[in-house]
């Protein structure tokens, strides 16, 4: 189990009515390990747990998840997770939905680590107004031999994620790749397809930066995903997230990558990160 997924559930610790539907109980496992140190968690795989509390908590077929936006609060331990959702603006068409994740901190004290909020809009069916003004990303070619993304010889979750490079990192412009994660999110789970979008969102900002990240620290605070199409989950490569991204510094060493999201019917939406760059 532990080599199949970045969580564990576990228990929901009961309080005097009983169990909290609202409040779930997670165990990380060593694939969630960051690029940064190896006493704290990638940003992608709490990211992708929080959206997955978001899509869970009191779903409506009639409506979807259209902005997203994790806030790290701070590194996120690699010790037990407890995930509490709630519906911070309700409505009919429009709601407002929150999770936070907590954690026990290496001082001792227990505080969210991570928190999202997504805009959840009622939907309508209107195919004739569908269109983008965002270009297409090369296809994706399930023959081409997977790029080699080996970095610093580091386990964790660097090594959980197959690439495909399309444009290569690092040179001038925009640098793309198509990414999937091999692991479900959490064990005996079935991913959804906005769950396995998220597992790999966050290394935009990698795909993005033009700083070795052998002499750089390019740490992002954040992300916000903003959805104008929901991604697909029918196709046989839809295990793969199309990225495309650059990231743009200030000279006080403050960054932001800004990309674009994409599945294998084109592009579904944007992302943008703020970062913090430091040398190593």
């Amino acid at each position: 189990m532990h080599n199949t997924a970045y969580y564990l559930p576990l228990p929901t610790p009961e309080s005097p009515l009983g169990s909290d539907p609202h409040i779930e109980c997670f165990r990380p496992t060593r694939h969630t390990v960051s690029t940064w140190g190896p006493d704290l968690q990638h940003g992608a795989p709490p990211s992708a747990l929080l959206v997955r509390a978001l899509e869970r908590h009191r779903p409506r077929p009639d409506t979807r998840l259209t902005r997203i936006c994790i806030d790290l609060l701070g590194p996120v331990p690699l010790t037990d997770l407890e995930v509490r959702t709630r519906i911070d603006r309700p409505g009919r068409q429009i709601e407002l939905v929150v999770a936070e994740l907590w954690a026990t901190t290496p001082d001792g004290t227990t505080r969210a680590v991570a928190r999202a909020t997504g805009w959840r809009l009622q939907t309508q069916h209107l195919p004739d107004v569908a269109r983008t003004s965002e270009p297409a990303l090369a296809p994706f070619d399930a023959a081409a031999e997977p790029s080699d993304m080996t970095l610093f010889g580091l386990s964790g979750y660097i090594d959980t994620l197959d690439w495909h490079i399309v444009t290569p990192l690092g040179v001038p412009g925009p640098s793309a790749a198509w990414v999937r994660a091999r692991l479900d999110l959490v064990a005996g789970e079935t991913l959804t397809s906005l769950e396995r979008l998220f597992t790999v969102a966050d290394v935009a900002n990698g795909i993005g930066s033009k700083l070795d990240p052998a002499h750089w620290l390019f740490l992002n605070t954040d992300l916000t995903v903003h959805l104008f199409r929901a991604p697909d989950s029918e196709a046989p490569e839809s295990r793969w997230t199309g990225i495309s991204a650059e990231t743009s510094i200030g000279p006080d060493g403050i960054g932001m990558t800004a990309g674009v999201l994409h599945d294998v019917h084109g592009p579904l939406g944007r992302i943008t990160q703020n970062v913090q760059v430091r040398p190593r």
